[in-house]
């Protein structure tokens, strides 16, 4: 599997890196996809959760202590439980977000797909996230994971980002747009 240099390069990436090639080992990809969704869902849910990987005062043992909780809690496979341990021992509980994506990435490498993530004022039904699939589908000529949130300052429209291309096609946007051309 060729991982791009991007993330081979980055901390979040090594690690992401190293943890798909041992699922991979493991026939266990899938699995730890499921849980590394999970951990997301909860740093996405709770800032309390957020702040503390973040804590620089909270000693090994403690961090190590509630990731082993946080992994029982989930119900997370051995495989993620171990790699929260690795990451609580070497101090690298602050970049599992990026771990996260990174691993969502090489994953979807290696089954010929993309990652995108669209933005939108309002949250998309199911039609018409298929209906943008579809269409992106056939842009990159690769099947597209797509990823949506809801940002209420983009007023409406979408803003798409595929790897490092974005496609822009808000109101906020819009509205920035013309108002610099209205001072020119």
């Amino acid at each position: 599997m060729e991982i791009s240099a991007g993330i081979q390069a980055s901390l979040a990436g090594r690690y992401a890196s190293a943890l798909f090639d041992l699922a991979s080992e493991a026939g266990t990809v899938t699995a730890v996809e499921s849980d590394l969704d999970q951990l997301d869902a909860a740093l996405s849910e709770s800032d309390e959760l957020r702040a503390l990987i973040r804590n620089p005062e909270i000693s090994r043992s403690q961090i190590k202590s509630v990731m082993a909780g946080i992994g029982e809690h989930l119900g997370l496979s051995d495989l993620t439980r171990n790699f929260l341990g690795v990451l609580a021992e070497n101090r690298r509980v602050s970049a599992m977000p990026g771990m996260i994506r990174a691993f969502a990435t090489i994953a979807a490498a290696q089954r010929g797909e993309v990652q995108a993530e669209v933005a939108s004022a309002h949250a998309l039904t199911d039609e018409q996230i298929t209906t943008l699939e579809g269409k992106l589908r056939a842009r990159e000529g690769r099947t597209v994971k797509l990823k949506s949130r809801v940002d209420p300052d983009l007023l409406g429209g979408l803003v798409v980002t595929i790897g490092s291309q974005r496609i822009d096609s808000s109101i906020r946007t819009r509205l920035n747009s013309l108002a610099q051309a209205m001072k020119a």
